[in-house]
Formats: structure tokens, sequence, C-alpha cells
């Protein structure tokens, strides 16, 4: 069974149609990216598999391991196994870091079936991830992101998504406003998930963070639907030339 099905998928903010009809299948152990210019509906598309609120899906399906998602709230997708990285991390005053991670993953447990995880042993196994990912214990006991740099709030969505495990990891342009240290750092945590039970769909304008991250399938998102796909010479080429040559031979 593929893992996101993704299928004649329209929608819409207000009366505006952003998205016009995207295919797209990922399966377990592969990881899409998904390349497009300003205003192509990439963000729009990040958007609509989470679950965000002002976005009207008027045609088509979105299936996780075979079930719509469509009719689930956004936390419900979330314990499904979806994750969303987000370009521009919002902050959460009064929220601290701990508090707010270990309620999220023992939310997770629980929709699996699993025992939620203690206090005591929940520090342990946030301490042991958020080493590799330069996370250290003063970030931990701030507010969520609140005081972060751009690089920090980055790290702190990587290390949400090794401590939630999700299925389905969709990556909205994390490599945005990351200095070349920070987009280092970031991509090995990602790098460090990849596995056979899970599926990423990173989204981004460069080819510099698919050099870090590479990609099993690119695909060239224009005009809200995808015109092309290939393998991560795709996104060189992008690279080289512009979007301007594929978008016409489209």
């Amino acid at each position: 069974m593929n893992l996101l099905e993704i299928k004649n998928l329209k929608a819409k903010i207000g009366d505006t149609e952003i998205l016009h009809g995207i295919d797209l299948t990922i399966n377990r152990g592969e990881v899409h990216a998904i390349m497009g210019p300003n205003g192509s509906g990439k963000s729009t598309l990040s958007y609509v598999l989470s679950g965000r609120d002002g976005y009207e899906v008027t045609e088509g399906e979105i299936l996780l391991d075979g079930e719509s998602v469509l009719d689930m709230e956004a936390d419900e997708r979330a314990r499904a196994g979806m994750f969303l990285a987000f370009q521009y991390p919002v902050e959460l005053p009064g929220v601290g870091g701990m508090s707010f991670l270990r309620a999220a993953v023992n939310a997770r447990l629980r929709e699996k079936g699993e025992d939620e995880v203690d206090q005591l042993a929940f520090v342990k196994m946030v301490r042991a991830k958020a080493k590799d990912l330069g996370v250290g214990d003063e970030m931990l006991k701030r507010a969520v992101n609140v005081g972060f740099s751009g690089g920090e709030k980055k790290r702190y969505e990587i290390l949400q998504m090794a401590l939630l495990e999700p299925t389905m990891a969709v990556l909205d342009e994390t490599d945005s406003g990351l200095d070349v240290d920070a987009l280092r750092i970031v991509s090995e945590g990602v790098n460090a998930l990849r596995g056979d039970t899970r599926g990423m769909l990173v989204i981004t304008h460069y080819q510099r963070l698919l050099s870090h991250i590479v990609p099993d399938y690119v695909h060239i998102l224009a005009g809200g639907r995808i015109i092309k796909s290939g393998d991560k010479s795709l996104a060189l080429e992008v690279e080289n030339n512009g979007y301007a040559g594929i978008i016409d031979a489209a």
C-alpha cells in the first residue's frame, strides 16, 4: 500500500483556486522534493496536506495509509502520522518547550495504543536527540520558539520530528533563512530520520538543500500543477537553467 496518495487535488483560498489538480504518490522509504517558482502553490500544498484552516479542497483525495484525511482536523492528521515543518515556525509565548514536546509525544503514543512516557524518561529521550541537533537545555527551557533565531527554530522543528517519529513528514522550505552551518545541522537531522517506514516531501526553491537531503524524485510545480518529474538531476537542471524553459515546454 502506498503511504501517501494525492489524487487530482484541487484547493482554493476564498474564491481563488491555487491547486489545479495535483497527482502524487509517495511510498515508504522515499524522499520526494517539490520545487517551483514563487506563487506556484508549494506552500498551499503543504498546508492542505496538514489540514490548516482557510484552505478548501474542492476536488480530489488525500490518502494516508489508504485512509482519507480530508475529514480529519489538523491534530487528528498529526496523530495519524502527518508532520509539517513550517517555513516560518510560530512562537508560542507562555507554552514551555518541554511540556509542549511531551504532550505532543504522548498524544502520538496514545494514538498508536502505546504507553505514555513519564517525565524522567522523556527528559532523557529529549536530551539524547537534542544533542545531535545542537539544541541545548537552555533552548528547551524557553517557551516554544520565543527568542529563537531562524536556525534555532528550524532545529527545534526537526527535534519535534525526531521525537514524534511521523510516518509522513512534509518540510516546507526548511532551508529558508538558514546559514551554511545551520543548513548542515538541520539536513543531518533530517537524513538521520530517513528510513524504510517513513516518507518525506521536501519543498524548496533551491538545489542547495537537495545537495544535503538527496531526493529520490524531484517534481516541478507551476501554476498549481506538477508539470515535470524526474530524479535528482532535475534539481540541477533548475539550478543551472531556471524554471522558464521547463514551464515553456510544459
